[in-house]
């Protein structure tokens, strides 16, 4: 791909938008041309307005870039968005109606029944619900989100298992990372040497996300997948990385083996070269106490999912444990993949025609 597609990034001073940024430097398929973020950061340069807070350095040419104002107005027609829920459903739409491909992190409409919830990994078929969006048919914009961060990783464990054997029942219990509640996340006083049993609208997001994520797309809408799901979800002081014990009660027998072979041989995206796709979206830890946050969660560069600690259940069938990078794969990244596939499927503005106009 020589022309590369014209991208700005909503909320780009926020840590996910940091993500963006370090993510998408030398990508071979996006450009970042537009940054925009508060009203407090729009009109300064990025490097003034945004604390730069990963572990690389914050690109120059990025650094030189002035923030613009969050408006359609002067925005690329594809746009990487992560802000809080609450300014999304005001913001999102408009960008939309201005005939924007909006790729979002956001929470705000990942419920709706005409909004793809996409991982591609596992459900790419819902992004045909984009043709059932008003926006599109007006502007030629839509919005396509990924999942909750936590999600992500028992989506992936979960998917092949479900197409082989079928599923019940899951339970759930996460030890999430103080990365996923934003910067300055959790005060240090509540989080170093404690467990904090509670995150707001997190066990909700996962019960209904994971179920429309493993759903069918029928029609106009999305059948979730017509299982029993309960989830408990906890801070833990981990600074990345989100960990996810799992059970789960089958449709149909499995032994360990199939299991195991189910995760090995779960390549759906085999031969599509998007460049941020793993070679192994779910990758299994032999060791019997792996996986853990730090040793494993870069594992696929951060966007593969590390399987381990498989075996009997004694109340459903199976029980593991799953790890995922909850800002790279569980956020920005899962955003970029989501670009690509819909890149790779002509849902975005043709290269040529972006060239043209450049």
């Amino acid at each position: 791909m020589q022309n590369k597609y014209p991208i700005g990034i909503l909320g780009a001073t926020g840590m996910v938008g940091q993500r963006f940024i370090q993510l998408l430097e030398n990508h071979p398929w996006f450009e970042i041309t537009w940054l925009a973020a508060s009203d407090r950061s729009s009109g300064k340069i990025y490097g003034d307005a945004a604390k730069w807070r990963l572990d690389t350095p914050l690109p120059e040419r990025i650094a030189r870039m002035t923030v613009s104002p969050a408006e359609p107005e002067g925005a690329p027609k594809i746009v990487f968005a992560s802000v809080d829920a609450a300014y999304a459903r005001e913001l999102e739409p408009r960008f939309a109606a201005a005939g924007c491909a909006v790729v979002s992190n956001s929470s705000a409409f990942r419920m709706a029944p005409n909004v793809p919830l996409v991982l591609p990994e596992v459900n790419a078929e819902h992004l045909h619900l984009i043709e059932e969006q008003s926006w599109r048919k007006e502007s030629g914009g839509y919005i396509v989100t990924n999942s909750n961060c936590t999600v992500m990783g028992p989506v992936m464990a979960l998917k092949p298992i479900a197409d082989r054997f079928g599923i019940e029942q899951i339970f759930a219990t996460s030890m999430q990372a103080v990365s996923g509640a934003g910067y300055p996340g959790v005060a240090s006083m509540d989080i170093l040497d404690n467990v904090v049993p509670y995150i707001s609208n997190e066990e909700e997001k996962m019960e209904e996300e994971m179920l429309k994520l493993l759903g069918k797309l029928d029609g106009r809408a999305v059948k979730p997948l017509a299982a029993r799901m309960s989830a408990s979800c906890n801070r833990v002081p981990v600074v990345d990385g989100h960990t996810v014990s799992v059970s789960v009660k089958l449709a149909r027998k499995a032994t360990r083996e199939e299991i195991l072979a189910a995760w090995a041989e779960f390549r759906p995206l085999a031969g599509q070269n998007l460049p941020s796709a793993p070679d192994q979206p779910v990758e299994w830890a032999p060791q019997q106490d792996r996986p853990q946050p730090r040793l494993d969660r870069n594992r696929g560069k951060g966007m593969t999912a590390t399987v381990g600690r498989l075996r009997p259940c004694g109340v459903l069938d199976w029980k593991f444990t799953v790890l995922s990078h909850n800002t790279i794969r569980g956020a920005a990244g899962a955003t970029i993949l989501n670009a690509e596939l819909l890149a790779s499927l002509g849902k975005l503005e043709p290269v040529a025609e972006i060239a043209a106009r450049s």
